[in-house]
Formats: C-alpha cells, sequence, structure tokens
C-alpha cells in the first residue's frame, strides 16, 4: 500500500517521459566534423610557436640525461654484493674461482 502510494507521488510518473530530462543536460551536444586535422588545411605550412623549440630541446635534454642515469648507475643489488663478498672469502681461504667444465654427451 505504501509503495503504490509513493508510486503515484513520484514525479516521474507525473511527467511524461517525452518531457523528462535525465542529468538536467539536456539533448546531447555534437560538433560537426570540419574535416581538417587540428584545424589546418592541407598544405598550409606549420608556423611554430616560440615556446616549442625550448619545450622540445628541454625534454630531449631531460629525456637523455635520464636514459644516461638509468644506463650508468650503479650496480646495487644484494646478489652482486653477495657474490663479491664469496668470491673476497674464497681467495683469502686460497680456493679456486675457476669452474672447470665437464663434456656432456647425450
Amino acid at each position: 500500500m505504501f509503495a503504490r502510494r509513493l508510486a503515484q507521488l513520484s514525479t516521474r510518473t507525473a511527467v511524461a517521459p517525452s518531457r523528462l530530462v535525465r542529468g538536467g543536460h539536456g539533448a546531447p551536444q555534437f560538433n560537426e566534423p570540419g574535416g581538417y586535422l587540428f584545424g589546418r588545411k592541407p598544405g598550409e605550412k606549420y608556423e611554430k610557436e616560440g615556446w616549442e623549440v625550448i619545450w622540445i630541446g628541454g625534454f630531449t635534454i631531460a629525456f637523455g640525461l635520464i636514459a644516461a642515469g638509468a644506463i650508468y648507475k650503479p650496480d646495487t643489488r644484494i646478489r652482486t654484493w653477495a657474490r663479491q663478498e664469496a668470491e673476497k672469502q674464497m681467495r683469502e681461504e686460497g680456493d679456486t674461482l675457476e669452474y672447470k667444465t665437464t663434456a656432456y654427451k647425450a
């Protein structure tokens, strides 16, 4: 009984569905395509703005520095440190670091 009365009081049932605007934004907006990429006609020469050269140069230098830093960074892995320590300890004890290879025949 309560649910039926609540449904009758609802504004959605009181207003015709054709007049109901959901979300309050109205009809969806659509811009017709102009036909030109970035608003420039084909064959039109592009003129760079003053900040573009500095911007591109700055990004190129920053990328180069980051790449060089990533390539030449020191090896700080725990595995490398443990190997160096183990080799040092083996040298102190007089063990050989060279391993003999055996021929494997299948």
